[in-house]
């Protein structure tokens, strides 16, 4: 294990960064953020976790040039490839995956859970494999590293994905220590406290201080450091979420008197090692509706929230010198 100190003098120096995080699938959101390298002149890129699509939608081939698909609740049926197409682009910004079947082969994987499984990894693999080559294909000529987080929603297959596929520009760094600009070192830990839809990378709290722990082993000095943890800390107002009821499924929110109730939905985990050892920075997101910035001590914390479901990307540009934030800008588009 490699241990990075404080730099001073000549070899301080300012970057500018722009993060974003929760696309969950969204094409249209992806593409913005790799083109917002060039569109808001930054240093590099920081992805914060859950880059995994939700759901998978079957497209029915009827015949005749004749389909039928369900996309949120909704039937339609579709006349011609045009049709299917505009339907697959809107499939695609909402971070779904599509997949064109016929009668028969529908019935036979509604038959099979481990069919719909192996259907579900092989699109999505695909679409980050995309996503990763059309990053090199952008940045190229440039210096600019694109770096990648999962978050509770990303399985462990998804991220070994990207230690295997060469790229020139984008890199893993999940559960690794990674220094921009030889100043800032950036520990990254996707992993997040109990939710109610029983994601892949969840943990309770006690294990989940040890796995961030065990991220931030390596930095000596953390007035330089950047702490990229998905999930916020506990009762921040950057974890404020609809309260809900667990109980019941899907869970439903919690309405008194006519009136949804909200709670903080952070983790307390994050609190204490934030409140331990007041990194520079903590980069957050996971709570999509608690868009801002606050601070827990001296650490300024993110969440820049997240509308991927529209195709918008919801973004934040900072700059950093040495031992301080000296700007940031809350971007949507």
């Amino acid at each position: 294990m490699a241990f990075w100190s404080k730099k001073s003098g000549a070899e301080a120096k300012r970057v500018r960064l722009f993060y974003a995080t929760d696309v969950h699938g969204s094409e249209r959101t992806f593409r913005k953020f790799v083109n917002g390298a060039k569109f808001y002149k930054v240093d590099h890129l920081v992805m914060g976790g859950d880059i995994m699509g939700k759901f998978m939608v079957p497209i029915v081939d009827e015949g005749g040039g004749h389909y039928r698909v369900t996309l949120q609740e909704e039937l339609s049926h579709l006349d011609g490839e045009s049709a299917v197409q505009d339907v697959r682009d809107r499939i695609e910004t909402l971070g779904f995956y599509h997949i064109t079947v016929t009668e028969d082969e529908l019935h036979a994987m509604q038959a099979d859970q481990a069919n719909i499984d192996a259907a579900f990894k092989k699109l999505a693999h695909e679409r980050l494999e995309r996503w990763v080559a059309m990053a090199d294909e952008r940045l190229a000529g440039t210096d600019v590293k694109c770096y990648v987080t999962g978050g509770n929603d990303d399985p462990q297959d998804l991220l070994d994905l990207l230690d295997s596929i060469h790229s020139e520009h984008v890199i893993n760094c999940e559960e690794k220590i990674v220094v921009l600009e030889d100043t800032y070192p950036m520990a990254n830990c996707g992993y997040s406290n109990p939710t109610p839809w029983q994601t892949p990378r969840e943990t309770d709290e006690e294990s989940l201080e040890q796995l961030l722990e065990k991220s931030i082993v390596g930095i000596e000095d953390f007035s330089n450091a950047i702490f990229n943890m998905h999930v916020p800390p506990y009762d921040c107002t950057l974890d404020d979420c609809p309260k809900l009821d667990w109980s019941t499924d899907p869970p439903t929110p919690i309405v008194v008197a006519g009136v949804p109730q909200s709670a903080p939905a952070g983790s307390k985990a994050v609190r204490k090692v934030v409140e331990k050892y007041q990194p520079l920075l903590l980069l957050t997101g996971h709570i999509h509706e608690s868009r801002g910035l606050v601070k827990v001590g001296r650490t300024t914390v993110i969440n820049p929230g997240s509308e991927y479901g529209e195709g918008v990307l919801r973004g934040c540009i900072f700059t950093l010198e040495p031992g301080k934030v000296v700007g940031y800008q809350m971007t949507s588009g």
